[in-house]
């Protein structure tokens, strides 16, 4: 079966806002996606007093059809979101230490990018028009694969004698014995 692909321009919305303790002086925040966004660099969308939100930039989201499955998933949690990955700005723009690198609606790929600890991964809820857009991608392209049960071989496991380690290598002794040099010592 051909790999089917969307794609759709996601712009992302970051907040600036002042810090809580006098360790962090500002907190930059994914908080909103614009779906189907135009090009823009850091625009500034809204501003009131200190808390600033920006248009940071425009990603591609591309869905396969391989992927319903994590998409599926996204769909049923309980508030269906995107991954917004985020890693260490080389050249601050704004005074953000942080540099979009990656939007995705897989939830096995977020996850992963969550659990590496490199740069920021951040949930963001998905606007009501990603997730129709989703939905009509996975009611046209997924298909269920069976599930097969894997059989045990008919190998008898009850004759493995423990201890004596691989039975390919003659040894008349406990594998687990200490170790002795070649004068019979006790190393």
């Amino acid at each position: 079966m051909a790999l089917i692909t969307d794609t759709m321009p996601v712009g992302l919305i970051i907040r600036k806002q002042p810090g809580v303790t006098r360790w962090v002086k500002w907190i930059w925040q994914p908080v909103g996606l614009i779906p189907g966004a135009g090009e823009a660099e850091w625009r500034e969308l809204r501003r009131d007093g200190d808390i600033v939100e920006y248009h940071a930039a425009t990603l591609n989201l591309t869905i396969y059809s391989s992927d319903t499955d994590a998409y599926r998933a996204t769909l049923n949690s309980r508030a269906p979101s995107l991954y917004v990955v985020m890693s260490d700005a080389a050249d601050p723009v704004n005074g953000c230490p942080w540099t979009p690198k990656l939007i995705t609606v897989n939830a096995f790929e977020g996850q992963g990018y969550n659990e590496s600890g490199e740069g920021l991964v951040e949930l963001v809820p998905m606007p009501v028009p990603m997730i129709a857009w989703l939905r009509d991608f996975i009611e046209k392209h997924h298909v269920e694969e069976e599930f097969i049960k894997r059989r045990r071989d008919k190998k008898r496991i009850d004759l493995v004698e423990d201890g004596k380690g691989d039975i390919r290598i003659r040894q008349t002794s406990d594998v687990f014995r200490a170790p002795r040099n070649s004068s019979g010592r006790v190393n």
